[in-house]
């Protein structure tokens, strides 16, 4: 049995319509469901307070990713002299040294009791950010107690900063 050509683009069509309409409905049976969500809970202080930290974090990872591939294609690079290479390597120990601060000084923060914490070193400074609402005298004091016992800085080159 042979089809028209007439029948098939008929078929054809009707069947794009049928995807069509079926897609308009998913889209909007997902927006409607997505939206309730969104509306039925409350706005909650500590799940913005997590997304802030986290992407911070992840920020931070892939920043320094990019900072890392830059480097050991420097290194790994024949074009590049000796001096560019070694500079390279330093810059890349001088990074590996400030993560491994940056968790310390975060770790021992969180031990003091607040609920989270990230540390940004840089050549200026040390930027702390803490998740609380607001700070007392004595936990700035105990924040800026850590950052100094532990890095080269000195109290008026470190930002403590609460986050709510």
């Amino acid at each position: 049995m042979k089809i028209k050509p007439r029948t098939k683009k008929a078929i054809v069509l009707s069947v794009m319509v049928v995807l069509l309409v079926a897609t308009g409905v998913l889209n909007w049976a997902l927006n409607d469901k997505l939206l309730n969500n969104q509306t039925d809970q409350p706005a909650n202080a500590d799940g913005v307070t997590e997304t802030f930290f986290a992407t911070y974090r992840s920020d931070r990872e892939s920043t320094r990713e990019s900072e890392y591939l830059y480097l050991d294609s420097i290194i790994a690079s024949a074009e590049v002299s000796e001096e560019s290479k070694a500079s390279a390597e330093q810059q890349k120990l001088a990074l590996v040294m400030r993560m491994e601060q940056e968790l310390t000084l975060e770790a021992l923060i969180k031990a003091k009791g607040f609920d989270d914490a990230v540390v940004a070193i840089s050549d200026n400074g040390v930027n702390v950010v803490v998740g609380t609402e607001e700070l007392s005298a004595d936990e700035a004091t105990q924040i800026l107690s850590i950052i100094t016992e532990e890095t080269e800085y000195g109290a008026t080159d470190v930002k403590i900063i609460p986050y709510n």
